[in-house]
Formats: structure tokens, sequence, C-alpha cells
């Protein structure tokens, strides 16, 4: 479970914000998302494949 203590003489803003960073970073919902629908594992291969594919033509366009 996630958690932020708000220090001495800071804002409930900035523990809020604090609390953002902190639930982006460990990629909670990144999961929660991927888990609210089932995905057929020749889908998820197929997907990553693609995903591959576009990683290494954006590195080869920025190496030159």
């Amino acid at each position: 479970m996630l958690g932020v203590e708000v220090k001495d003489n800071e804002s409930v803003d900035r523990a809020i914000n604090r609390f953002k960073k902190l639930v982006t970073r460990s990629r909670v919902l990144n999961e929660y998302k991927d888990r609210q629908q089932y995905k057929k594992p020749s889908f998820e291969r197929r997907e990553a494949l693609k995903k591959a594919k576009r990683e290494q033509r954006r590195r080869q366009r920025d190496n030159f």
C-alpha cells in the first residue's frame, strides 16, 4: 500500500503531488488498467513485436 506522510510545514497540495509521483513511478495504475480486460497471449506477443519494431526504427532514426 502506498502512502505519504505530511511533513511539518508542508502544504497538503505538495503532499498530494508527492503521492501522485509515487503512484506514477510504482506503475500501480498501469497494472490496474492492464488487468481490466483479458488479452490473449498471442495478442500480447504481437503487440510486443510491434513495440520493439517501433523502438528499433526510432533508435535508428536518432543515430543519424
